[in-house]
């Protein structure tokens, strides 16, 4: 928060599984477009909030394997625990204002006494949900005594591959998985269990899977609003704020005053129907067409706040003229046109070759990331070699944490993260661009560039990155 010199232009705050990351969509081109869409167009004045039922653990399993944009903050465990930035620094007043009449211990005792409350477990849980989502069929929430039979066999398959773990059952959350036809009288007894201690607490089931336990100050609503006051306290309101959803664990976000709020395409039935239910009047919450991180750029252009077309979804740029001269568009509209020349997915024509080769100045130096440093007119000369060297194989690049600095009249430092990943292969960077206006007679011309590898993400093979 501490980057943005004023009040967020606009606050995405978005559940990741089936929100924000698409796990049916094995190319994750959903998941792309929004990334080029925010590191152009947002990223320098807007926050990005993820809100996940996932614990710390298996959200950074889901950041190492899939192409997620840092956030600003990051709520987890269903919103019982809030971190900060890069370095995920803990909110350690949020975890004591949770701590009022929890008794995690009295929790444990009783849900023990209920053998359909089945512990998750880390990488179980991940994979068994994963699976369940994409084969409903063969999940909790089937009413079939047959498939509830055959999830049973999957389940004891999962459990033995996966090694348990208690990472799932964090300090302000118990997780259990509930099959769909026992859960109302489960949850029933259950309440009536916890409320003879006098604990506040609050039982949410979601995925027609999975049932939470948490204090009752805490959802991924009630993590929002004391953001929120957090916000107002330092003068730091966001303009706009759009909370994003697929399930039951998703609902609190909605009744937010003053939100907009869009379930994605793929919204499962139970945030369906709780929105018909308590939101139906509501202009503001939208059901979108598209799935997952398409949904949430059509909820952008349904509600007008900024730009809605990708980047990525830009076929000819000499056709689309950008109306500010962003640098940050600049270094992800470059990246883009250099991807798609790499897989072959643009002509090999003399007219793009030149537009790659013209963002350079002849007289500029360009530093590898191994410390090698050579003139930029020498990468000039390997574009035209490169052309379709990654056609057919799964190859992306994706730009993150994309800041500016204006240093001169005509002049930008722009710093990001450069991503390329080819099948199950990452890599990143940290780079630093020195732009120029005058040099160019419309646009960019760049002048510099430096790269340093980030740690464990660097290669020995030097032709398996270049620029």
């Amino acid at each position: 928060m501490d980057r943005l010199n004023g009040p967020p232009r606009l606050m995405i705050v978005s559940d990741l599984d089936f929100t924000m990351v698409d796990h049916e969509d094995p190319e994750n081109l959903s998941l792309l477009r929004f990334n080029a869409l925010w590191e152009a167009y947002y990223r320098h004045d807007s926050l990005l909030v993820y809100s996940t039922g996932r614990s710390p653990t298996i959200y950074k399993q889901l950041r190492n394997e899939m192409p997620l944009l840092t956030p600003d903050i990051t709520i987890m465990s269903v919103g019982t625990e809030i971190a900060y930035g890069e370095p995920m620094v803990p909110d350690y007043d949020w975890e004591q204002h949770l701590n009022l009449n929890w008794d995690r211990d009295i929790i444990t005792q009783e849900t023990a006494k209920f053998p359909q409350l089945i512990p998750q477990a880390c990488f179980f849980t991940l994979h068994f949900f994963i699976f369940a989502r994409k084969n409903a069929n063969l999940a909790f929430v089937s009413s079939s005594a047959k498939d509830r039979a055959q999830t049973r066999i999957v389940y004891e398959v999962f459990k033995d591959r996966y090694l348990p773990s208690d990472t799932e059952q964090r300090p302000h959350k118990v997780s259990f998985f509930l099959e769909k036809p026992n859960s109302l009288e489960v949850i029933k007894a259950l309440s009536e269990s916890l409320e003879k201690h006098k604990l506040d607490v609050k039982i949410i089931y979601s995925h027609g899977t999975a049932l939470d336990v948490l204090p009752k100050g805490a959802d991924k609503g009630q993590a929002l609003v004391y953001l929120q006051r957090k916000f107002k306290a330092n003068g730091r309101v966001p303009l706009s704020s759009l909370v994003c959803g697929d399930s039951g664990n998703d609902a609190e976000l909605f009744t937010i005053p003053d939100v907009y709020g869009v379930m994605v395409g793929n919204a499962q039935e139970e945030l369906l129907q709780w929105c018909a239910e308590n939101a139906r009047n509501n202009p503001n919450i939208i059901h979108s067409t598209e799935r997952c991180a398409s949904g949430i750029i059509q909820a952008i252009g349904k509600f007008s706040f900024g730009p809605n077309v990708s980047p990525r979804d830009i076929k000819d740029w000499g056709k689309c003229r950008v109306n500010v001269l962003s640098p940050g568009y600049e270094v992800v509209k470059f990246y883009l046109l250099y991807e798609r020349w790499r897989r072959a997915e643009v002509e090999k024509s003399d007219q793009i070759l030149q537009n790659l080769k013209s963002s350079f100045y002849p007289l500029g130096t360009f530093v590898h990331p191994s410390g090698t440093e050579q003139p930029m007119s020498k990468c000039e000369d390997m574009m035209e070699r490169l052309y379709g060297d990654k056609q057919g194989k799964q190859y992306c690049i994706w730009l993150d944490r994309v800041s500016t600095s204006q240093i001169g009249s005509d002049a930008w430092l722009v710093k990001f993260d450069k991503w390329e990943s080819t099948g199950e292969e990452r890599h990143c960077c940290l780079t630093t661009v020195l732009l120029n206006t005058k040099q160019a007679e419309e646009g960019f011309t760049w002048m510099h560039i430096h790269q340093t590898w980030l740690d464990g993400l660097e290669t020995n093979h030097r032709t398996v990155w270049f620029l």
